[in-house]
């Protein structure tokens, strides 16, 4: 379905003003405010990242994984949850407390507005990633930034994306290690850890495993594509 097309099937003002925000660079997602992820509908604006199909396929693993190992209910944290797209799945297909934090406000006000929405009860929490929280988790997920600063990406993404949810220090494995480094303090014995990452940052994300829980495995999964993309990490045999 080509922008035009879906404009014409989903955008319920005047379609000539909409044509005319697309032809000046606006993703059409923002244009029409929401997007259907996992098939839950999810406001979007510029205070959010636009929820993409990669990030369907981690929560599809993600819940696979949960209803395969666990067997009671589980505590859930989702790191950089912006419009709360990943926290909102998780929590209407999984008997699960869900937490999810971020450090925008203004992420959390749409992220607020669509756990309302979709009528589910998740904890949000402004944070910067998970400082301050004391609770245990069984699962803890993220699509954290992880482009580089000197990495290209198109312009319709640089110039209408908020750049705090695309842009990471260290090569953009900035918040990869920044979450693992003091992780033991808030999972539960058995754990899932579960990251979208950029196609070229396993190996290093596999370091950093390494580094900080030794005893776990780290499996890698290709999206759709056939791109590295999803990482999960697990002392679940």
């Amino acid at each position: 379905m080509t922008d035009i097309e879906y404009l014409k099937k989903y955008y319920k003002g005047n379609l000539n003003d909409a044509i005319k925000r697309l032809e000046n660079n606006e993703p059409v997602q923002y244009i029409v405010g929401e997007v259907d992820f996992y098939g839950n509908i999810i406001k979007v604006n510029k205070n959010v990242l636009i929820p993409r199909f990669e990030t369907e396929e981690l929560v599809d693993y993600t819940i696979k994984f949960i209803k395969d190992k666990f067997n009671k209910k589980i505590n859930i944290l989702d790191i950089g949850t912006g419009s709360g797209a990943i926290a909102i799945s998780l929590k209407k297909e999984i008997d699960s407390n869900v937490y999810a934090t971020d450090i925008s406000k203004d992420a959390l006000i749409v992220a607020k507005e669509n756990a309302i929405n979709n009528n589910v009860n998740i904890n949000f929490i402004n944070t910067n990633i998970y400082e301050g929280i004391n609770q245990k988790f069984d699962v803890i997920i993220s699509n954290p930034p992880y482009i580089s600063y000197d990495e290209e990406i198109m312009d319709i993404v640089k110039n209408n994306e908020p750049n705090i949810a695309l842009y990471a220090d260290n090569n953009g494995l900035y918040f990869y290690e920044e979450i693992l480094k003091n992780i033991k303090s808030i999972i539960n014995d058995k754990y899932l850890i579960a990251f979208e990452i950029g196609m070229t940052q396993f190996e290093d994300i596999k370091k950093y495993k390494e580094l900080y829980l030794k005893d776990s495995i780290i499996t890698l999964k290709k999206d759709m594509q056939g791109r590295n993309r999803m990482v999960f990490i697990t002392n679940i045999e």
